[in-house]
């Protein structure tokens, strides 16, 4: 029996510390670094600008020569000529063995700013890219923030319940005894072993929803699904902005990913309408070639010989048809840099919304955590006075339930007060492009 009960302990204590070796203890920085480095929907925009960087080397390729090298052989039949009405066939021997050679390079040097506008453009969607990476990753970083506090949240409603699951059973052991004297009665027990149970139950969904929001975040940022992550709030307790105003929170504004990705789309549209009217302006290219031809066939009868020449020379085009086609065109990279202006007037206008309610929200939680402080502790001055009440026979066990659940009702509403506070605060972080 000692044996079993030896071996019952030790694999306990296996379990135990296999369980413990998978919680993971995690500062709000922390987090970020893990989500910069593994979360998917940021590798994807980091790969995004990448892409774009590429894409402006590419069309850095436009102002370099392009040089073309051309070869081909081919077998020639014999010919046949005939008078103009198709008539005396004579048969005309051919070389049969044709070749053909030509190198040409020719350098744009003047393209209307068509080629500088075109890597503007690339250099314009590298901006764009970086900017969405940005935006995202505040995004990203809010979301994982928002299951951070809520496992906050969470871990402080299991402490309570905890906390009050052992100051109930510690009520119902009093109770007993106070019952085995004659004291108490067998009802009242009833009635705070089922409260017992009510808060065991409460405990048992809290840790569920700590199990489910720990493995979203886990996933999120990289680690192991079954890691249990522990808020380490040593750090986020101490936060403290009362002391900042609203006005320095709006002028961080103009610097925020979403007001600078509106301010890169007006200068893509701008950039488009400089685009369109380079297809005004004729096209200037230096030309050069050598061309190694054989044989001769416009000598009659045909010289069985390799004809080789070079040339240099200056091309100019121009698109005729740009004239009364690009008119339309320009209107409509008008409007649509009006309506990326507009767009970008309207995002300001929806930032300063946002913040200012997010500030006064901030303070709000301010005020009611204060508020709340003091109630928690009249909640625990209350319980104690009806207790003893309760123990002298001055008040029914109804009293004791009603002082017990509003104790817990104004601990656990302290920590979302809390909670409150630092989701308003993160809040205007992201909304301020600084989270």
């Amino acid at each position: 029996m000692i044996k079993k009960v030896l071996l019952v302990s030790v694999v306990f204590l296996g379990l135990l510390g296999s369980v413990s070796a998978q919680i993971r203890s995690l500062t709000v920085d922390e987090m970020f670094q893990l989500a910069d480095q593994h979360n998917k929907s940021i590798r994807l925009y980091d790969l995004a600008i990448s892409e774009a960087e590429q894409a402006v080397k590419v069309a850095c390729n436009d102002r370099l020569p392009s040089i073309q090298a051309q070869m081909n052989f081919k077998y020639i039949g014999d010919g046949v000529m005939t008078d103009r009405n198709f008539s005396n066939a004579v048969h005309a021997d051919m070389p049969h063995f044709g070749n053909s050679f030509v190198v040409k390079a020719s350098q744009v040097v003047y393209a209307g700013g068509a080629i500088t506008k075109g890597i503007e453009r690339s250099k314009l969607q590298q901006r764009q890219a970086e900017l969405e990476y940005a935006g995202n990753r505040q995004d990203i970083r809010f979301l994982l923030t928002g299951y951070y506090l809520d496992l906050f949240q969470l871990n402080n409603q299991k402490r309570v319940y905890e906390s009050n699951i052992s100051q109930t059973r510690l009520l119902v052991k009093d109770m007993r005894a106070s019952y085995r004297q004659g004291t108490a009665l067998k009802s009242d027990i009833t009635r705070y072993e089922l409260q017992l149970q009510s808060l065991e139950l409460s405990l048992t969904s809290v840790k569920d929803k700590i199990d489910v929001l720990s493995h979203k975040l886990a996933i999120a940022i990289g680690l192991e699904p079954g890691v249990l992550i522990l808020p380490d709030t040593t750090e986020l307790l101490k936060i403290n902005v009362e002391h900042r105003e609203e006005a320095e929170w709006m002028q961080e504004i103009p610097h925020t990913p979403s007001l600078k990705l509106a301010d890169v789309k007006i200068s893509q549209e701008k950039n488009k309408l400089e685009l369109i009217r380079a297809e005004r302006r004729p096209k200037i290219s230096l030309v050069a070639a050598n061309d190694f031809t054989g044989p001769i066939l416009v000598e009659v009868p045909p010289l069985n010989n390799n004809f080789t020449y070079w040339y240099a020379g200056v091309g100019i085009s121009y698109n005729i048809d740009a004239l009364f086609k690009s008119k339309k065109k320009l209107k409509q990279a008008q409007l649509a840099t009006r309506k990326m202006e507009q767009a970008r007037s309207l995002a300001e206008e929806e930032a300063e919304n946002n913040i200012h309610a997010a500030y006064v929200n901030l303070n709000e939680a301010y005020i009611r955590l204060r508020t709340q402080k003091k109630s928690v502790q009249l909640a625990h001055e209350n319980f104690n006075i009806v207790r003893q009440r309760y123990v002298n026979g001055l008040a029914l066990i109804t009293d004791m339930l009603d002082a017990s659940n509003t104790q817990l009702d104004m601990e656990l509403q302290l920590a979302n007060y809390q909670i409150g506070i630092l989701y308003q605060y993160y809040l205007l972080k992201k909304l301020t492009g600084n989270l």
